[in-house]
């Protein structure tokens, strides 16, 4: 059984054991939860103690046991939201990578030592299928036709699905079932779908349908279809997931009018009269403002900036609303969001000014670790004011010619120096510019917290920087 968003909890056990099935599948962060264990990961994003995650577990209930499998997060999200970005065959190498990375620290961490693995372990990688293959060339094809030929060619991997691991090697380690967290794939609980006011006013409604429905005995699935599948459509977690604080698109306002129309039916097909709430909106909804990023993006660059590319990427509004400093600033709008491989950042100009031309030539990004003990230096650029966080040390910085699309980067060293680093930064300019600077370039921890500044100069003396008031805060995933 997959679970709607891997939710589970403790009294759902019962339900799933009567029905028949054997086992379910959850995430990481809940078993994390359950067990007060937080899965520390190296540089190259794989756990310390693998036996803990890649195994199945026994979970009791009066009604029968159950098995438990949890997904490794990190690896289920490399297929769903980054290895479309990246050529098929060198996708497919990094996760067979990542698993054989694995198998290696399972064999130095086995108590009787060796060579080989004792005993299998079972590594599970669970994503929402419907939502990755159309951002891969061909949906997906040369990447799963590479992965499942480099798979087969290791005699120590092998492919199976959860029911044909559990036959051969069932479960030894039990969980408590009392103890089974209650939670999702979302942080290992519950917010991304209830808590927020307007979230809750949405359960409330769809509380209110249900109980209508559960009035009229004689309305089944078989007599009554309709306000079976009005009810069915309302139940799904999407439209939680975008009510309220958290998410939000350029749909919210038609997501918002569909639930309501799909309780609506409900009580229609009952016959029942309509509770006038649900003719209006659950909330305001308003056009798109400043916000932080709201998930993984995956951007093409190639300076064009595709809106659904940037749609869960943070924004700031830069031109016209910090000052009067920044009204006569080029820059109109910042992006910025990141996946496993990069960060992203997107710079819209005004319309009709032209990048390096009618704007400051040189373009610097800036960026230090909070917390971290490391060589930081000052930004090395002329007639810098010395107000924060102008006048602050960073770690790396990575310069952009606008006239000629020239980039360096360089690392902080010793006695306030800098040092130049090989990269491999994308960078496109056309209508927007927009640049990706892999993780893999800045040798930085899974985890991380950084804060970036933009300072924009011309011929190496400083001319402005964006934000005006605050750095762009993101962190390593």
């Amino acid at each position: 059984m997959w679970p709607s968003e891997q939710s589970v909890s403790p009294s759902i056990l019962p339900y799933v054991a009567k029905q028949g099935f054997q086992w379910l599948c959850s995430d990481e962060a809940v078993l994390g939860w359950t067990t007060h264990h937080f899965f520390h990961r190296d540089e190259q994003g794989n756990v310390y103690e693998p036996e803990i995650l890649y195994q199945p577990y026994r979970l009791s209930t009066y009604e029968g046991d159950l098995a438990i499998v949890f997904r490794d997060h990190r690896l289920s999200d490399l297929v769903g939201f980054t290895y479309s970005a990246m050529e098929p065959q060198a996708a497919a190498a990094d996760l067979v990578g990542h698993l054989d990375a694995i198998a290696n620290t399972l064999k130095a961490r086995q108590p009787e030592g060796g060579t080989a693995l004792a005993k299998p372990w079972l590594v599970t990688i669970a994503l929402d299928g419907e939502n990755c293959w159309e951002f891969y060339q061909q949906d997906g094809i040369p990447f799963l036709e590479s992965l499942y030929q480099q798979l087969s060619d290791v005699d120590d991997l092998k492919l199976v699905t959860v029911s044909e691991y559990l036959e051969q090697f069932p479960p030894q380690e039990f969980l408590p079932t009392t103890k089974l967290h209650s939670g999702s794939w979302v942080d290992g609980s519950f917010t991304t779908w209830i808590g927020d006011p307007v979230k809750n006013r949405a359960w409330d409604l769809l509380t209110a349908a249900r109980q209508t429905l559960e009035k009229h005995p004689e309305a089944t699935e078989t007599e009554n279809p309709d306000a079976w599948e009005a009810l069915y459509a309302a139940e799904g977690s999407d439209w939680f997931w975008w009510f309220g604080e958290g998410h939000s698109s350029n749909q919210d306002a038609i997501f918002d009018q569909l639930f309501r129309e799909h309780l609506i039916a409900l009580y229609q097909a009952l016959d029942e009269p309509v509770p006038a709430e649900l003719q209006y909106p659950l909330e305001e909804h308003q056009g798109p403002t400043d916000h932080r990023p709201q998930s993984f993006i995956h951007p093409v660059i190639n300076g064009i900036g595709n809106e659904q590319d940037w749609d869960h990427a943070g924004r700031m509004t830069i031109a016209g609303s910090r000052g009067t400093m920044h009204r006569s600033s080029t820059v109109q709008r910042l992006w910025y969001g990141l996946d496993h491989l990069n960060f992203y950042l997107r710079f819209d100009f005004q319309v009709g000014k032209q990048p390096g031309v009618d704007s400051p030539p040189e373009l610097h990004l800036l960026w230090f670790y909070p917390g971290q003990t490391m060589n930081n230096s000052l930004i090395p650029l002329t007639n810098i004011p010395d107000q924060s966080p102008l006048n602050y040390r960073y770690h790396h910085h990575l310069g952009v010619n606008l006239s000629n699309q020239d980039i360096w980067l360089e690392e902080a060293a010793d006695h306030e120096q800098w040092q130049g680093r090989s990269h491999h930064v994308q960078l496109g300019l056309k209508q927007c510019l927009e640049i990706a600077v892999p993780w893999s370039d800045l040798h930085v921890q899974p985890d991380w917290p950084l804060e970036l500044i933009v300072v924009l100069s011309k011929q190496g003396e400083f001319v402005e920087h964006l934000p005006e008031n605050m750095l762009v805060p993101l962190q390593v995933p």
